[in-house]
């Protein structure tokens, strides 16, 4: 029988499977709400960026991925720091700069983002591959794009002129609070998982299902670019 802390994760990878939201998009009454704000409104963006952070199935899979087997906490910091600069870049210039990117190409590349953390954390590209990529690099590199979808979603909404930056970074310091919350609950159940005799064996199995989830959004996006 699957330990509890297994059946949280895999429960989160059936919510991506199971979802007709994608990971980025704003609801409809966000994104009405983000349009019609004028100026500055710290409160309200900051709450959308944790929100939508939180909420963002594709994100925390990848997050997910990057803490899987990262045990000291200086570890941990520095991939995290990694991502978030990545991420945390691509939104800001993304937005400020009207950077026009195609949502469902970016999105696709997000998707494999997360297949690709899964098939490193199952040890393929040592045994399958016979390569040995440098994973800090994978992980700054697929935060430029997560941030990348950030700004392809919110820059449809937000308003542009006055307040524009202090909106971004608003929403961006909301990201990362909802991003810090997430990653405090997935570690809590990790550090418990971890204790179990069985954790590697069943570590294999929820990659895998967190390959597949990743495999299902990518093609997904991409199925949305060849017939949108």
């Amino acid at each position: 029988m699957l330990l509890w802390p297994v059946r949280c994760f895999v429960a989160l990878c059936i919510a991506l499977l199971s979802s007709v939201v994608i990971g980025h998009d704003l609801s409809a009454d966000n994104s009405a709400f983000v349009q019609g704000l004028s100026g500055p409104a710290i409160g309200p963006f900051l709450y959308l960026g944790a929100k939508h952070m939180f909420t963002g199935y594709d994100h925390l899979l990848f997050l997910l991925g990057v803490i899987f087997f990262l045990y000291r906490p200086r570890d941990i910091l520095l991939y995290v720091t990694l991502f978030t600069l990545g991420h945390s870049l691509t939104l800001m210039l993304g937005v400020w700069a009207h950077w026009q990117v195609n949502e469902h190409l970016v999105d696709a590349i997000i998707g494999l983002s997360i297949v690709y953390k899964a098939f490193e954390n199952m040890g393929g590209f040592q045994t399958v591959l016979k390569i040995n990529p440098d994973p800090r690099i994978a992980v700054l590199v697929f935060g430029l794009c997560h941030g990348l979808g950030l700004a392809t979603k919110l820059q449809a909404s937000i308003n542009s002129g006055d307040g524009l930056i202090t909106n971004l970074l608003s929403f961006n310091v909301g990201v990362e609070l909802g991003q810090l919350l997430a990653l405090c609950l997935m570690l809590l159940v990790l550090l418990q998982w971890r204790r179990q005799p069985r954790f590697r064996s069943q570590a294999f199995v929820l990659n895998a299902v967190v390959m597949c989830a990743g495999f299902v959004l990518a093609g997904n996006q991409f199925a949305g670019y060849l017939f949108s």
